[in-house]
């Protein structure tokens, strides 16, 4: 072979090894399967497919989500039959979090999106009319029975779903505050639940519901002008949160902390992939931002190749943050 024949394999070679250098570091996930986990919400979808799509940009094999409720979600991720979740609420699902493992099974760095609030609402004309302010008001069955939708002398609280977390807060409140003759827990599908509860609204009744923030019923029920939020006599928590002062920094307590909702993932995983777990630990979008998109939903767009639709005119409207993930997610894993 010639001198010129053997610098020309020398060059294609090492063009070949930059080339794939070059590859590798853009595409640190190739080869690497990711199984996204996430609760029975929907609305979640849209934080979740983010997340997903942004993993796939990496080069990570991305299998289609998975839904199982948080606690089991959080042991699942623990054992490594998922690899993240995308709406860890923190503090709300500290109890789930601690009894998969915690720290020493689970990653959860970052903020994801911040502010959450979570209490209970009730209409303002009922509000304005009996001046009802705070939930231990509703301790008179005269005033409870405002809210009564059945018939059984209860106040009717549009409440939460088995298994989020927030029922454990309800129930206790209803212990702790002297509710437990006057209110009923009403369960079940939270979305059945509320959309019964709006028609009410709708036809002139008191209504008397359990929702949070980022979420469509508080852009169809808007508090301080449609509905308020009831305050809560003191704060009062269950499980691993019982000394926790709830209060918000204007002084206000509706008996929640306010949250944060994070990505949680298998920590062996975030271990062995230093850029997805950049990524998980950078990634922020604003309540604003879901409630809009949860508001489509609602308003009919709903299916999944809306959804998927609606996170990919999210990330073209924010490019260049995106983008920016990226590429600290890449510096990440060289």
């Amino acid at each position: 072979m010639s001198l010129k024949s053997i610098k020309s394999c020398f060059a294609a070679l090492v063009m070949g090894a930059v080339s794939f250098t070059a590859h590798a570091e853009s595409m640190p996930g190739k080869g690497v399967e990711v199984q996204p986990l996430k609760s029975s919400i929907a609305e979640e979808t849209f934080q979740t497919l983010l997340v997903m799509k942004a993993l796939e940009k990496l080069g990570y094999d991305v299998k289609p989500i998975k839904e199982v409720e948080y606690a089991t979600g959080h042991v699942a991720l623990a054992n490594g039959d998922g690899t993240f979740m995308a709406d860890h609420w923190d503090p709300l699902h500290v109890d789930f979090f601690t009894k998969a493992g915690g720290d020493e099974k689970l990653y959860r760095e970052g903020v994801y999106s911040s502010g959450a609030l979570q209490g209970y609402l009730i209409d303002k004309a009922t509000a304005d009319k009996y001046g009802i302010k705070n939930i231990k008001q509703l301790q008179d069955p005269k005033l409870a029975k405002l809210f009564d939708a059945d018939g059984d002398g209860k106040a009717d609280l549009a409440g939460c779903n088995p298994g989020w977390g927030c029922e454990k807060v309800i129930e206790h409140h209803l212990d702790a505050y002297g509710l437990r003759k006057t209110v009923a827990h009403n369960q079940g599908s939270y979305s059945a639940i509320i959309a019964d509860t709006i028609a009410r609204y709708k036809q002139g009744q008191p209504v008397l519901y359990y929702t949070w923030t980022p979420y469509w019923v508080s852009g169809v029920m808007v508090p301080g002008k449609d509905v308020v939020w009831l305050q809560v006599p003191f704060s009062s928590l269950p499980g691993e949160r019982k000394d926790i002062d709830t209060s918000l920094p204007d002084g206000s307590n509706y008996g929640f902390q306010a949250n944060n909702q994070r990505i949680v993932a298998n920590l062996e995983f975030a271990k062995s992939n230093p850029a997805a777990a950049k990524l998980f630990s950078i990634m922020k979008i604003s309540a604003n931002d879901i409630s809009a998109q949860n508001l489509r939903m609602r308003d009919g767009e709903d299916s999944a190749a809306e959804i998927e639709r609606h996170a990919d005119g999210w990330i073209k409207a924010n490019q260049k943050k995106f983008d920016g993930w990226l590429e600290q997610a890449r510096a990440a894993a060289k």
